[in-house]
């Protein structure tokens, strides 16, 4: 499926779409000519309603529907969404350490529904009934997505902010976002490609990182975690710091269970040397981590975890431009 008139055809059955990926960094003087939507805290999914029924995608492919019940198809007719899966916590905001909670747990007890409800916030139509509408700009592609009448209250579109370049950083703030997409209104969607026709607007620096091991905290809780990413060729696992802030007690037995089996005897970093009396795992591990910058030498300056990451493939956590 690439862009083009020529992709706007009707398929019969609805398409399997690999999510479009954001491959540029935007300024806030940017958003004078593109589109701005807020950068959801939460899971990337692909939504398919089709007669009735719901099929549910994470970025890389796998099928998550059952994780998130509670998401019933709304009567709006045969289509594909790109959006976000979010929690919204007590302050109104979506947070990605409430959906923690529910990310992790493949089918949840309706008590765990209840406590910790989802709401699936849609920013792209990519095909409906019939139509593949990924060659269509993205300008006319929102217009019909908020032409839609979901008529479920977990079902939302995701708005288009019109924010002055000026005021986009309080406005982040005062929303409690880690940031915005910028997407230029005359672009197609490109499944699976990464394209600096959506770019990201940071608010904080927040990024993945390959957890490679830890260091045993008081009481035997996990103290710190042992971060890095892959770098260089051939590619090597560099070491980036150490996270010890935002891990709860709940965050450290479940990770002790989830290492059970991935503990090595050897430093999986290439690069770069972790502290003394880390306990070495697998690189296969990712952990979402924010920080205030990258010192000279490499380091992540005050890193804090936000929570782990499923859906993210941990060779796909290489270096960009601020890591290197």
């Amino acid at each position: 499926m690439t862009g083009g008139s020529d992709s706007i055809v009707d398929v019969g059955a609805p398409p399997a779409v690999r999510p479009m990926l954001i491959g540029g960094v935007a300024v806030a003087a940017d958003a004078r000519d593109r589109l701005v939507e807020p950068k959801w805290d939460g899971v990337r999914v692909i939504a398919t309603i089709d007669g009735g029924t719901l099929a549910l995608a994470n970025r890389n492919g796998g099928d998550v529907t059952a994780a998130y019940p509670e998401l019933q198809p709304p009567p709006a007719g045969r289509m594909v969404l790109d959006g976000e899966v979010v929690a919204i916590d007590g302050t109104g905001r979506a947070s990605f350490g409430h959906l923690q909670r529910r990310m992790h747990v493949r089918r949840p007890a309706a008590s765990l529904v209840e406590e910790v409800p989802v709401t699936f916030m849609a920013f792209d139509l990519l095909w409906s009934d019939g139509e593949l509408l990924i060659g269509l700009p993205l300008a006319e592609r929102r217009r019909r997505l908020e032409g839609l009448a979901f008529g479920r209250p977990s079902w939302v579109v995701s708005p288009v902010l019109d924010l002055a370049p000026e005021s986009l950083e309080q406005t982040g703030r005062d929303l409690g976002l880690e940031g915005f997409v910028l997407k230029r209104p005359d672009s197609t969607y490109q499944p699976g490609r990464r394209s600096s026709a959506w770019a990201k607007l940071k608010l904080v620096r927040r990024r993945e990182f390959v957890v490679g091991g830890w260091l045993e905290g008081r009481d035997g809780r996990v103290g710190s975690l042992a971060l890095g990413v892959w770098d260089g060729q051939p590619r090597q696992l560099r070491f980036v710091g150490m996270a010890g802030s935002g891990l709860r007690v709940t965050d450290s037995a479940a990770f002790r269970t989830a290492v059970s089996d991935l503990e090595r005897s050897v430093s999986p970093f290439g690069v770069g040397v972790a502290p003394r009396g880390v306990r070495y795992l697998e690189p296969l591990m990712v952990a979402e981590v924010m920080f205030s910058e990258v010192t000279e030498a490499g380091t992540l300056r005050h890193p804090v975890l936000v929570g782990f990451r499923t859906d993210t493939d941990p060779e796909s956590v290489i270096a960009d431009h601020e890591l290197r």
